[in-house]
């Protein structure tokens, strides 16, 4: 997989960042600075390697928990196409054995929804043959998260990506993005496995030839007054600061930190800054 100012010097203005801002390595990034704990939990790929590249997105599986630990994965909003998911089916990841991947069985019988951490939509551009490819490698169980029936209620968090194209002046109309859950012991327990509570993202782009970068959070619990969930509150999205999003996942995002919108939350209140988000127009806007 390709980071952007790799794939586009061409212009000036990626060039420049490609100088300054670790995205265009950022799958080794995030695994050789990630935490001792997350480094340890890595499940490699039948080749050995840490990491699995598919067709435009990457990610890194938790051994422990059966789950991606990261995805990350580039939309060009340029060369987008549309196709059909008829015919699709999730399937297992040929890359991982069966020990480290959650399946069908966990889906069966319940409410749960098969949730792909990197968006189907978000990955179908380039060639044709390159968004087909895209579209059956979306439907890998690698790409996948079980998401509890409340998980999506604000409908906010399938439209960061589409607001961000709306609201901001992006150069190339290309993003780069990372995701995944925050996984936690205190996840919800079912058939042997602990369902995600959380989930993050991080948008990066160029905008006016300057690199951004905003960090979003889908929770249960409430960020802003730091109570943990007992499982029975709706899912909220949050705006949150970089560093604090890396406390989080125990990930290391490299110099995207500097590159973060979220302004700093005054020292009086010891808080990283974390803002609630409501509507679609302060997924972009700060209030």
């Amino acid at each position: 997989m390709r980071w952007w100012p790799n794939a586009a010097v061409e212009s000036p203005s990626l060039a420049s960042v490609e100088k300054t801002c670790s995205i265009a390595s950022a799958p080794r990034h995030l695994t050789r600075c990630a935490s001792a704990s997350v480094r340890r939990d890595i499940a490699p790929t039948r080749s050995g390697n840490p990491v699995r590249h598919c067709t435009h997105f990457s990610l890194q599986m938790s051994a422990s928990r059966r789950f991606c630990r990261w995805v990350a994965w580039n939309i060009d909003g340029a060369t987008i196409r549309r196709l059909p998911r008829s015919g699709l089916a999730f399937t297992r990841d040929p890359e991982y054995p069966a020990a480290h991947q959650v399946d069908d069985r966990v889906y069966a019988g319940n409410p749960l929804d098969r949730g792909h951490v990197a968006r189907r939509a978000d990955l179908l551009w380039g060639s044709q043959d390159e968004a087909r490819r895209a579209n059956v490698d979306s439907f890998l169980f690698t790409n996948i998260t079980p998401q509890l029936d409340k998980f999506n209620q604000s409908g906010l968090w399938g439209q960061l990506e589409d607001a961000i194209f709306d609201d901001v002046e992006i150069d190339g109309l290309r993003v780069s993005l990372f995701g995944g859950p925050i996984l936690k012991e205190t996840d919800f327990p079912y058939r042997s496995i602990l369902v995600p509570r959380s989930f993050w993202k991080l948008v990066a782009f160029v905008e006016a030839g300057v690199l951004r970068a905003k960090a979003y959070v889908l929770t249960q619990d409430d960020l802003e007054s730091r109570l943990e969930a007992l499982g029975l509150e709706p899912f909220k999205l949050f705006q949150t600061a970089i560093p604090a999003l890396a406390d989080m996942t125990g990930l290391d995002f490299g110099s995207l930190a500097g590159a973060d919108t979220m302004p700093e939350a005054p020292e009086a209140l010891g808080a990283a800054g974390v803002r609630r988000i409501d509507t679609r127009d302060e997924i972009v806007n700060l209030r």
